[in-house]
């Protein structure tokens, strides 16, 4: 699907990596190459025909951004330089002036670094308590058990919508519903679902969302921060300079930008946000149902496959994302995905940035299939092939 829109499918590779990065397709590229030949100014500061330019384009790309994800305001979206940061402004930046000692942040063991340690860091700081949502019989979250984690001291709940390595989908909505019934702040890392699925924030009442470009056909170095309009008011700036503020006479005379400039200091990535908005026009393009059906369809097909092959065991068999993660009985996962790299086969190994999961699931590191909508199954295919003979992988992975 659309392969020939990636030039680095031309070469003689299977990438099955697109949950840590994807491909770019030409479009994006030529933006890129197109804003530093022919009209590579800063934005909003020049007063001049090509500053107006990238001025234009850098806050198209917002607008996309809006319609993307069918936020109420442009002034919702933040540029950030990718998921990471934006959960850090969200914690340092919002919840670290008005956390308070006792109260309590509900997590998962399943949740990426990203959406762990800003945590760890305001509990640690303030007094506030980390809590885990325990999961299902399939490492899954329910909103039963949110309901039963929840207490009086509840502030703050953090969850991926998609997770890494389980890949399981959580069942949002439901969890912000109830959650905003008990005064219960909801932020959602979007990194591994907003690339791959229809997210409506406004539907969702998610108060604040993080994603990366980088996942879903962009550039790497931008990322989107959304937050309600208010709460991004409430939001005290975690980087202060050029760009943030109206004026600044004295220390007690000074006066910050409305959003969302106000949360964006210094010079962005603008070719990164400029080529991210053709990333957006692409996927729309081509349409996100689309590309959620054709991962479903992958995914069956290589489950279907997997399953019968006797000595690989399989940590999220019934998950409904792109990504499958497993094992083989008695060699180490780095040394499997040595092995596929032999036949130019990408696959990710380790333990994924999820490093406390391996309290829940039982294994440390896993070897990690994601799948986009450019894969095929004559890939999957390929893949199989290579991992049916256990002894060969053993003669061959050093």
């Amino acid at each position: 699907m659309n392969r020939e829109d990636f030039p680095m499918l031309k070469q003689d590779i299977i990438y099955l990596d697109n949950g840590a990065t994807s491909l770019k397709p030409k479009c994006v590229i030529d933006k890129i190459v197109d804003y530093y030949e022919n009209y590579s100014a800063n934005a909003h500061r020049g007063d001049y025909d090509i500053s107006f330019k990238v001025d234009m384009e850098y806050e198209n790309t917002r607008d996309l951004v809006r319609e993307f994800i069918h936020a109420e305001f442009k002034e919702e979206i933040v540029f950030t330089s990718g998921t990471t940061e934006s959960l850090n402004y969200i914690a340092t930046g919002f919840f670290s002036h008005m956390i308070e000692p006792g109260d309590e942040i509900l997590i998962t063991q399943s949740e990426h670094a990203s959406n762990v340690l800003p945590w760890f860091e305001l509990a640690n700081r303030y007094g506030a308590v980390i809590k885990y949502i325990p999961l299902d019989e399939h490492h899954y979250v329910t909103l039963e058990n949110v309901k039963k984690s929840v207490t009086k001291n509840t502030k703050i709940i953090a969850l991926a919508h998609i997770t890494n390595v389980i890949g399981d989908v959580r069942p949002i909505k439901e969890i912000t519903e109830f959650a905003h019934k008990n005064n219960i702040f909801v932020v959602v890392d979007g990194a591994q679902s907003v690339p791959h699925k229809k997210v409506d924030v406004m539907d969702l009442d998610i108060d604040f969302l993080t994603f990366s470009a980088h996942k879903m056909c962009g550039p790497t170095g931008v990322g989107v921060l959304y937050g309600k309009k208010e709460l991004l008011e409430a939001l005290i700036p975690v980087k202060l300079g050029g760009g943030m503020n109206e004026s600044f006479d004295s220390v007690d005379q000074v006066y910050y930008n409305e959003l969302p400039a106000r949360l964006e200091a210094g010079t962005p990535n603008i070719s990164g946000v400029i080529a991210f908005g053709e990333a957006l026009r692409y996927l729309m393009n081509i349409g996100m149902d689309k590309i959620e059906a054709q991962e479903t369809k992958l995914r069956k097909y290589l489950i279907d496959h997997l399953i019968k092959i006797p000595h690989l065991d399989i940590v999220n068999i019934e998950s409904d994302s792109a990504i499958v993660a497993f094992n083989v009985d008695g060699i180490f996962s780095q040394d499997v995905a040595y092995y596929l790299n032999k036949y130019n086969v990408c696959v990710r190994a380790g333990n994924h940035c999820a490093k406390i999961l391996k309290s829940e699931v039982g294994v440390t590191n896993t070897i990690r299939v994601s799948l986009y909508f450019y894969n095929t199954e004559e890939e999957i295919d390929n893949l199989i092939e290579l991992l049916k003979d256990s002894n060969k992988i053993r003669k061959e992975m050093i």
